[in-house]
């Protein structure tokens, strides 16, 4: 299926939209409610809701290197989502799932980076999920979608080519 360019950037500026407004309604929850009362935990112990300021990336990896270090980062992560944008926006035979996936990469990577530099460098996370003794780090909704969309990503590249795309492969090598 070919996605015009306006359907792509409707697609990409809902998914952000939705993404980022929750996002930072979440962490601007998590940064006065639980700033006040600590943490919480749901009836079942399942999800611990606890505030974390993240100076590192996804599960604060990195946080230990030196600021001039992080920042770099931050500029190549900055790099990467423009391209990841521009991708979006110019590749008009990606499939719809594959898209989606992306925008949904691409907006928590954008939720992300607007905390971080509003933030001096730091993302808000705050959620924790417990099953037994195994649990996460602690994380929030912008890095859910991140992972959320990079298990899109797999099952889609997972699924192969679609029926037009092989038909059209091999036309192609046939002559």
């Amino acid at each position: 299926m070919i996605l015009s360019r306006a359907v792509r950037l409707v697609g990409i500026s809902l998914v952000l939209v939705c993404t980022a407004g929750c996002d930072q309604v979440t962490k601007h929850l998590a940064r006065t409610e639980l700033g006040r009362m600590g943490s919480a935990t749901l009836p079942g112990g399942f999800i611990e809701f606890t505030l974390a300021e993240n100076p590192g990336a996804f599960l604060g990896l990195g946080a230990s290197l030196p600021q001039a270090a992080r920042s770099a980062l931050t500029v190549c992560v900055s790099f990467g989502l423009a391209f990841l944008l521009a991708y979006l926006v110019r590749t008009p035979r990606l499939r719809l799932v594959s898209f989606l996936a992306l925008a949904l990469i691409w907006a928590g990577g954008i939720s992300n980076l607007i905390d971080r530099v509003a933030r001096h460098g730091l993302v808000t996370d705050f959620m924790v999920i417990r099953v037994g003794p195994l649990h996460t780090g602690v994380f929030n909704l912008a890095d859910f979608v991140i992972v959320a969309g990079m298990l899109m990503l797999v099952a889609s590249l997972r699924a192969g080519p679609h029926k037009g795309e092989v038909h059209r492969a091999e036309k192609g090598a046939g002559g």
